[in-house]
């Protein structure tokens, strides 16, 4: 991950290993609410994590920052960037953007997104969420926000084709308990939520949770409050010279998952698409050729 693309979070986690034992005691405390714990003074950072102020400096040095006002600007930049609203984001892109054609530069920064996430994004994680995915014992429930839950929809569409057992949530939060009241142990909550992050998702996982769901979250780099309660998370990067996010690189990984799915249940799968074929054929709902 570049540097540029990393969050403080990521930091923390990858310097973990050569932390001491009272800077792995502070860096647990900071990670608890992050990021809200690195905000106050470096005094409060240390007694709420029970540690020295010379601590705090420490810690923030080893982890690649000149000091404690460097570790908290960059935390303050990283929270500005999770709550910026479209004109905000269009303004910095604009502010930076060369001189070449917008489909080149679009072109650019969705590619350096797509590598990115795949650098990050483990691999025994995808194949996992993918059994997951594939085992039609559970029931799938699928949500998205208000942007993404276009998202939601196109992963539920072409999983209720798949396999049995499928369910969108309204975009109605006030719906959402009924959805809550039929989980079960083992059911799957799919939750898409990208920054300015949505209350009701951190709401709703918990409740999932609490019947025993297990919850899988696509986010952003900023990774949701949702994530926090989830079994897997795909974070991925979302930043293009835009007033809006892009969505190309999770549309990416759930139609690779769609694949994975698809491929591990062929033979169940194939039977589904021919019975929808002949449904397709009694409703006369797509035109024929010639």
């Amino acid at each position: 991950m570049s540097v540029a693309a990393k969050t403080v979070s990521d930091v923390i986690h990858s310097h973990f290993g050569v932390l001491t034992r009272a800077e792995r005691q502070l860096a647990e405390s900071l990670l608890d609410n992050y990021p809200v714990s690195g905000l106050g003074s470096i005094t409060t950072i240390a007694e709420n994590a029970g540690v020295s102020t010379p601590t705090v400096v420490r810690m923030v040095q080893k982890l690649g920052y000149k000091g404690y006002p460097d570790f908290q600007q960059h935390l303050h930049q990283e929270v500005e960037a999770t709550i910026s609203n479209p004109i905000a984001k269009h303004d910095r892109w604009a502010q930076n953007a060369p001189g070449t054609h917008i489909l080149n530069r679009f072109a650019d920064a969705i590619m350096g997104n797509l590598r990115q996430t795949l650098t990050d994004l483990d691999t025994a994680t995808f194949d996992d969420v993918a059994a997951l995915l594939s085992d039609r014992k559970r029931t799938l429930y699928f949500v998205g926000g208000r942007i993404t839950g276009a998202l939601a929809e196109y992963f539920f569409t072409h999983m209720q084709v798949i396999r049995p057992n499928t369910a969108l949530l309204s975009s109605n939060s006030s719906s959402w308990p009924q959805y809550v009241l039929n989980m079960n142990p083992g059911d799957l909550l799919i939750i898409f939520d990208i920054r300015r992050y949505e209350q009701e998702m951190v709401s709703l996982a918990t409740a999932a949770r609490k019947r025993g769901a297990e919850i899988i979250v696509f986010t952003d780099q900023w990774t949701s409050p949702a994530a926090k309660l989830a079994r897997h998370a795909f974070r991925v990067q979302i930043e293009a010279p835009s007033a809006w996010d892009s969505s190309v690189v999770t549309l990416f990984i759930v139609e690779a998952l769609i694949e994975a799915v698809q491929n591990s249940t062929w033979d169940e799968t194939k039977e589904r698409m021919k019975t929808l074929e002949g449904l397709f054929e009694q409703t006369r709902l797509f035109r024929k050729p010639g």
